[in-house]
């Protein structure tokens, strides 16, 4: 009798995955820094740590599904499962405004920087063609987020194709995405890291604040497709019902979030940021 349950509360048992997780984030982090130091073990380091991110995704959502399918995400367990993803999301636009933050600090206040001859962007710059690839993938992102709601309402009415087509043309919308962001990085007119700046491409805090905002957005995106395929492949397995989706739910939710950054950067950064400056091509 004692060890009755008479709540709808979930008791975790001890777990290694946030231990482990932390741990793999410090290589993860340790590793990229060293290897923009040109450390010749930092690619190691990093790749070390990536595995394991990657390893400890799998592994603690593995046990966060067999939790839902024993049933111990009750009603009380899921409100506290949505709480916890909104603060996640609220801690993620806190960390986008420290990189907007940046590229404002220096847009509106050029004359403080006189690296850069104090002007905005530093004066003899090429930049990117906004109207080019960042509005393509602007078109590709607007579209996903109009697919996975597609998916989301094919699953509140019981129709599994549409979850799964939704879901398909959504993580295939995020691939494209991250394959045009990567070329427009191998051909941009400009370099991320002073060391490799050179006339033709140089260095400096445009750039540098350019490459880390648009960078960690699209990180974003890789880590919002890796959600995606999860929740297909949970969807192939006739996981989520109309009543209990919290999975899904979440990660839809975390793609809009990657949607509306994107919009904000593309505004900002691109089209603003830009503006008066010589269009690369």
């Amino acid at each position: 009798m004692a060890a009755t349950k008479n709540h709808d509360y979930h008791i975790l048992p001890p777990s290694l995955w946030p231990f482990a997780g932390s741990m793999a984030a410090l290589f993860l982090t340790g590793g990229g820094v060293m290897w923009m130091h040109e450390n010749p073990y930092g690619k190691f380091v990093f790749a070390f740590g990536l595995l394991g991110v990657l390893a400890v995704m799998f592994s603690w959502w593995r046990d966060v599904v067999h939790e839902s399918r024993a049933g111990d995400h009750t009603p009380v367990v899921q409100l506290h499962l949505r709480y916890g993803m909104i603060l996640f999301i609220a801690s993620e636009v806190m960390f986008f405004v420290a990189w907007f933050w940046a590229y404002f600090a220096n847009a509106l206040f050029p004359s403080a920087v006189e690296s850069i001859g104090a002007q905005w962007p530093p004066k003899g710059m090429e930049v990117l063609n906004p109207f080019s690839f960042p509005l393509l993938n602007t078109l590709i992102l607007l579209c996903s987020g109009t697919t996975v709601t597609w998916a989301h309402h094919s699953l509140i009415n019981g129709d599994r194709k549409g979850l799964k087509t939704g879901l398909l043309l959504t993580i295939a919308l995020g691939l494209i995405f991250s394959f045009i962001q990567a070329y427009e990085y191998a051909h941009a007119p400009f370099s991320f890291s002073s060391a490799h700046g050179t006339e033709e491409s140089p260095a400096n805090v445009y750039t540098s604040a350019f490459f880390m905002a648009t960078g960690f957005h699209g990180a974003h995106v890789i880590i919002g497709t890796i959600f995606l395929i999860v929740c297909y492949v949970r969807a192939t397995k006739g996981d989520f019902t109309p009543q209990k989706h919290f999975g899904f739910e979440a990660a839809a939710w975390y793609w809009h979030f990657v949607d509306v950054v994107w919009l904000f950067l593309f505004v900002s950064i691109y089209v603003w940021g830009g503006w008066g400056a010589p269009v690369h091509g």
